[in-house]
């Protein structure tokens, strides 16, 4: 029989696993629905230019190239595989979990501030864009501040947490310079010009520095309801 201690953290592993599956489910809906939207050639709740013209080939490519869309990916991969294995950790893991909290926090706080106002999305548009933008950056970030699982974070992963950001960053301005294509009009070369451009790149990556940090801080001091320490643990 069980001591109560095991129900416990029997119990506090359950409860974060269904939280980190429902995650995972919601995003993979809001995917399948952004996906048929796509197909059947309706609003991509991504695009802030018309897609009328282009094909659907352009229209996929242009979907994955979406921070959004990558951040969610990362989200929906990680959710998963905490929703199978919620004391799961290694190296490269740990580098994905914080790419996912980084990238859909960021997600979330440019789109409440930034881009909301721009885009009005209706139907099943309006649905994919609430999992996307809403239910998904605001419920990883809660589940991580109850749950964790922590400590799982360090400076050495926050260095390297940084490839993805910094690459899609360069991708997006040479894939922009030749196509003419750009995700967000914050970073729109032939709307704002290449100087704001850059600005606004630098502030934003300035400010996924400093939630960066805070959250490997918070990963080391807060308590979690899945928490432990092991003393060969990669850091």
């Amino acid at each position: 029989m069980q001591e109560p201690a095991e129900r416990v953290s029997a119990g506090r592993a359950l409860a974060a696993r269904v939280w980190y599956g429902s995650i995972a489910v919601v995003v993979g809906i809001a995917l399948i629905i952004q996906l048929v939207l796509v197909f059947t050639g309706g609003q991509d709740v991504n695009s802030f230019q018309p897609t009328n013209d282009q094909s659907l080939g352009e229209r996929l490519i242009n979907l994955f190239s979406y921070f959004t869309i990558q951040s969610n990916l990362f989200v929906l991969g990680t959710s998963a595989a905490l929703a199978l294995s919620i004391h799961r950790d290694g190296r490269l893991w740990r580098v994905l979990r914080l790419d996912a909290m980084l990238g859909i926090i960021i997600t979330g706080l440019v789109y409440d501030f930034v881009l909301a106002q721009l885009v009005h999305p209706t139907g099943w548009a309006l649905a994919a864009t609430i999992g996307f933008h809403y239910i998904s950056p605001w419920a990883t970030l809660l589940g991580w501040l109850i749950f964790g699982p922590r400590p799982r974070m360090g400076w050495p992963v926050l260095a390297f947490a940084f490839i993805w950001p910094i690459a899609w960053l360069v991708l997006t301005f040479v894939r922009g310079g030749l196509t003419g294509w750009w995700p967000y009009p914050f970073l729109d070369v032939n709307l704002i010009g290449l100087g704001d451009s850059v600005r606004n790149s630098a502030v934003i990556l300035l400010i996924a520095v400093g939630i960066a940090a805070l959250l490997v801080i918070l990963d080391k001091r807060m308590p979690a309801l899945i928490a432990e320490r092991r003393e060969n643990a990669p850091r």
